[in-house]
């Protein structure tokens, strides 16, 4: 008995596939996805320096043998961990009225290159949102964009997820920065 040419089932197959490729393309899982919300929010990050702890709403925690916790470390940070308890504003005012809390912290993780790796939670207690939004991600902060992941939430924000477009608004040295954060959430309930 000969052998059977494995053709006709390399052709069925192909005709399979090519056939839930096409399903998928008519019904539009394969096209690009829109945010069921978007919001940009900003925020203050002032640094203790030794100097002003009445106005600082974050602090390094942990820094390499040879750092200090009241001054970031040479070769581009690597090693300093910094929590921060930070306000969140609707505009780049740093006086204006806060909607929030950005909470967590920030990890200088490369000596090459000045990069940190963010976690953190933007708390709301405001009448506009109530709960969190959580994030994660790399932050090399050089660019003039980066994206982290929105990674969860709770109350308003019930089981988010998307991506938060972070870029530096403005800093004053080591001390003072602020940070827009443009989010898209591509999961909303």
């Amino acid at each position: 008995m000969a052998p059977k040419s494995p053709l006709p089932n390399l052709f069925f197959f192909l005709l399979l596939i090519f056939s839930a490729f096409s399903a998928a393309i008519a019904s539009g899982k394969l096209r690009s996805r829109r945010p069921c919300r978007r919001l940009v929010f900003y925020f203050h990050d002032i640094l203790y320096n030794g100097e002003n702890a009445a106005n600082a709403t974050a602090a390094i925690v942990g820094a390499p043998a040879w750092g200090n916790t009241t001054v970031l470390t040479g070769m581009n940070h690597f090693g300093d961990v910094v929590v921060f308890d930070d306000p969140i504003t609707v505009d780049n005012d740093l006086h204006g009225t806060p909607v929030g809390r950005a909470q967590g912290f920030y990890i200088y993780d490369k000596k090459e290159i000045f990069t940190a790796w963010l976690g953190f939670s933007f708390v709301f207690n405001s009448t506009e949102h109530r709960g969190s939004l959580n994030f994660a991600g790399a932050d090399p902060l050089m660019n003039k964009t980066r994206d982290v992941s929105v990674i969860g939430g709770t109350g308003d924000f019930f089981m988010a997820r998307g991506i938060a477009t972070l870029s530096t608004d403005s800093f004053e040295g080591e001390v003072y920065f602020r940070l827009r954060a443009d989010i898209k959430l591509y999961e909303c309930w």
